[in-house]
């Protein structure tokens, strides 16, 4: 769409009245008068479809964390189209910007601006540079001016990229039911492929789900199929399904499937330009941030063209890079002052049980490479674990935090703490038959046995069907079950407690029995919790179990408040409201 500017617009002369207001009272400092300017951005921003993230982090020359003042990113995709720096009044904008660009800043479209002037730097030149400031007819124009041409700009494998979105969801579903009619007749004509098939299936049975159909595990491979290429071009590893165990597994499968008839390429060829422009416009990425908050996206996107049920029976959503990292930053804080640790100390265990699509375990990388570098290779190979029960989220996790380490050291190494398994299956004391080959079970088998300090993550969070004859329900899971039967149930006073077996309350009673004697767990979850009738017996049951919670309210109930918006006012853009929650527990010294 166009973006209509006026000189007059409200927004516009807000920022010149919050500026006046300041400079008049003598506060002439960033902090004072970058929130008029961020005002600006954002309502200009949301015009154009688009976010403004204050505070961006990014990556400079030698690695270095930089942060600047905002960046104005894609909706939903998180792709950067430009950043903007704040300065003070007595800064020179030319001097501050050569200073900037030296650290690493990138020079393809950012703003400086204080409050008299702005400048605009436009694929590494000065675009232009402008006094916008006292308030004045010819000022607002030139403020408006470079405005208009700072949110034109557009990266050309970014307009690529969107046109390819466009036809994205149409064709996925046409190639993907393609191959399933392959599939399916090989399974009737292709012995070979049948056995392979059959004994794939009995290994996911065994761990995964015990009632899982053999259509979820056609959706298995399919998605092997049409995401496998991305995987290594995006993050230029050609080896990934030679490297990765549960990749290694399923080309087995696949290649009794593609022996006799086909090439997969030829067979995918109609997909070739979306991929093209997956991994032109990933090439674009050049700060690894946007890299992740890129493929996130393409994830997220497969899911809205195929897959949807398993999307909503998993609630595959991607959680805001700020909640990461407020929840990591506290718990971080929190081992300080109540363990007299931090997330890079050698005896923190740590895990994310749900780990979608790896966000919560780059940023932990990025947080302890931050705070002590020397740490970063043990916590990687020994103390960093995470599950995911889906196949797509597992791949993009895995690409996700082997190349977070490797941007972060310049060495590649596999991720061994990545386990492929149901999260609610690994019950204390459990034992697991042999799941997709030997290296999968034994990393099952050595997480088990680890003394979690930390559990943190984003757990499901669907709460049940919408219509009976979707065949969507939740799993049960006899083992958990019976320990909420035995807890938050029998402690409740309700009626009706149907509620209590929904995903993210099994997320709690599992973390709250495996996190053991002493350790902290942090979740955002469903808030339903914090007052709902059924919940009685679980919040008795937190109080006792642990020494310190702390709750972060989120709000965003649309279903108890309609007046409120999922997009607007839900920071998942959901239905239901959202918590952050922290759990403390402490040691007890028996008298």
């Amino acid at each position: 769409m166009t973006l209509i500017i006026n000189p007059n617009d409200k927004i516009i002369s807000d920022f010149y009245h919050g500026i006046a207001t300041c400079l008049e009272s003598g506060h002439r400092h960033e902090g004072a008068v970058a929130p008029y300017f961020a005002n600006v951005l954002r309502h200009y921003s949301s015009q154009c479809h688009r976010l403004l993230i204050e505070q961006y982090s990014f990556k400079g020359v030698g690695q270095h964390p930089l942060r600047a003042d905002g960046a104005v990113v894609d909706d939903p995709f998180q792709l950067v189209y430009g950043l903007w720096e704040a300065k003070d009044t007595h800064d020179d904008l030319l001097t501050e910007a050569k200073a900037k660009f030296a650290s690493g800043y990138p020079q393809d479209n950012i703003l400086f601006q204080s409050p008299h002037e702005v400048a605009l730097w436009q694929l590494g030149q000065l675009h232009g540079r402008a006094t916008i400031y006292p308030d004045t007819k010819g000022h607002r124009q030139q403020l408006v001016d470079s405005l208009l041409a700072f949110f034109a700009y557009r990266p050309p494998a970014y307009d690529q990229w969107q046109r390819a979105v466009e036809s994205f969801r149409d064709k996925i579903p046409q190639i993907a039911n393609g191959l399933l009619d392959l599939i399916r007749r090989e399974q009737k004509s292709n012995g070979a492929f049948k056995a392979a098939f059959n004994a794939f299936a009995n290994h996911l049975r065994e761990v995964i789900n015990p009632n899982i159909s053999p259509q979820a595990i056609e959706e298995m491979l399919i998605q092997h199929l049409l995401t496998e290429r991305m995987f290594r071009k995006v993050f230029n590893n050609p080896d990934f399904t030679r490297r990765n165990s549960i990749a290694k597994e399923i080309e087995q499968v696949i290649d009794t499937l593609t022996a006799r008839y086909f090439s997969r390429e030829a067979f995918l060829q109609p997909l070739d330009h979306f991929y093209l422009a997956v991994e032109e416009a990933a090439a674009a990425t050049r700060i690894s941030r946007e890299r992740h908050d890129f493929v996130n996206s393409v994830y997220q996107n497969f899911f809205q063209g195929y897959s949807v049920k398993v999307a909503d029976t998993h609630g595959i959503i991607y959680t805001p890079q700020a909640v990461v990292e407020f929840m990591v930053e506290s718990v971080d804080a929190l081992l300080q002052q109540e363990f007299n640790r931090t997330l890079a100390s050698p005896d923190v265990a740590i895990i994310d049980p749900f780990v979608g699509t790896g966000n919560f375990v780059c940023y932990l990388l990025n947080k302890i490479h931050q705070t002590q570098p020397s740490a970063l290779p043990h916590k990687y190979r020994a103390e960093l674990w995470a599950n995911e029960v889906l196949l797509l989220p597992y791949y993009l996790a895995t690409m996700n935090i082997e190349y977070t380490y490797y941007d972060l050291t310049k060495q590649y190494e596999p991720f061994q703490g990545l386990c492929l398994v149901d999260t609610f299956e690994l019950m204390p004391e459990k034992q697991l038959p042999l799941w997709l080959g030997e290296e999968n079970t034994a990393k099952i088998q050595r997480q088990q046995k680890v003394k979690f300090k930390v559990i943190i993550g984003n757990p499901p969070y669907n709460i049940g069907q919408v219509n009976e004859n979707d065949n969507n329900k939740n799993r049960p899971y006899p083992d958990l079950d019976r320990r909420i039967k035995e807890t938050y149930a029998s402690a409740s006073t309700a009626t009706l407690k149907m509620a209590l077996f929904d995903p993210y309350v099994k997320a709690l009673r599992w973390a709250a029995d495996r996190i053991g004697e002493e350790g902290i767990i942090a979740f955002i979850t469903n808030n339903s919790f914090l007052d709902g009738i059924a919940f009685d017996g679980l919040r008795k049951h937190l109080a006792q179990e642990f020494d310190k919670i702390y709750i972060l309210d989120l709000g965003g109930n649309v279903r108890k408040n309609p007046k409120l918006s999922g997009t607007t006012h839900n920071v998942f853009g959901i239905q239901v409201g959202v918590s952050i929650n922290i759990f403390i527990k402490k040691k007890r010294n028996l008298v």
